[in-house]
């Protein structure tokens, strides 16, 4: 397992342009029968560059964030359709929370996780994972939970190996996330990291309209 990156000029255009180049990476890796997932919706447009280069389907795994109580936009947790709740264990600790404090906040964003693959999905079930190469793409990472939750439940489908690919990311997250991974392709991992939009010249909020465009 480990993370392989390069320099790049930066910021990139737009997603479209980060996923062209990261898209040339993930051709190099020898993929089986692979599959492209992307977490919406800024993913989206990335996983759509790396499934038209790669000439193989892609499609949506949606996560949900979980915030702190009281403190909504501080993420403790996160869920991935098809898989459990993952919390930052060092964080419950720091704050003193447990895992079934947040039994209420879970099952909220669980109910909002089903609504959402609805919009994008419909009645399609998401397709078999069980012996193939998956990709899941982001367009960045910044804490890397909701991440660290579609691989977990990539991985629990089965996949044969899966691979993270994002164009931009936290040196460090980047590094923790390489243990949940076979393989993280990342095109620029600063160290000195406030956002993701901050490395895109263009990262304008997607609509479910755009989403379903590109699906």
């Amino acid at each position: 397992m480990g993370w392989s990156g390069h320099g790049v000029r930066l910021p990139f255009t737009d997603r479209a342009e980060a996923g062209r180049i990261l898209a040339e990476r993930i051709a190099h890796l020898g993929l089986t029968d692979p599959l492209v997932l992307a977490l919406p919706r800024g993913g989206v447009p990335v996983a759509y560059e790396i499934a038209q280069r790669l000439g193989v389907p892609f499609d949506v795994l949606i996560t949900r964030k979980i915030g702190c109580p009281g403190q909504p936009e501080l993420g403790v947790g996160a869920i991935a359709e098809g898989g459990d709740p993952v919390f930052d264990a060092d964080l419950l600790r720091r704050l003193g929370l447990t895992e079934r404090d947040l039994d209420a906040t879970a099952r909220r964003e669980r109910a909002e996780l089903d609504r959402r693959v609805a919009v994008y999905r419909g009645e399609r079930a998401l397709p078999p994972l069980r012996g193939r190469d998956v990709v899941v793409a982001d367009d960045g990472l910044a804490t890397g939970g909701t991440a660290r939750a579609a691989l977990a439940a990539v991985r629990s489908k089965e996949a044969s190996r899966v691979v993270l690919a994002v164009p931009v990311g936290a040196a460090q997250t980047v590094q923790a996330l390489s243990a949940d991974a076979d393989d993280v392709v990342v095109l620029a991992a600063p160290s000195a990291f406030h956002a993701v939009g901050q490395w895109y010249q263009h990262f304008e909020q997607l609509t479910d309209a755009e989403v379903l465009e590109l699906l």
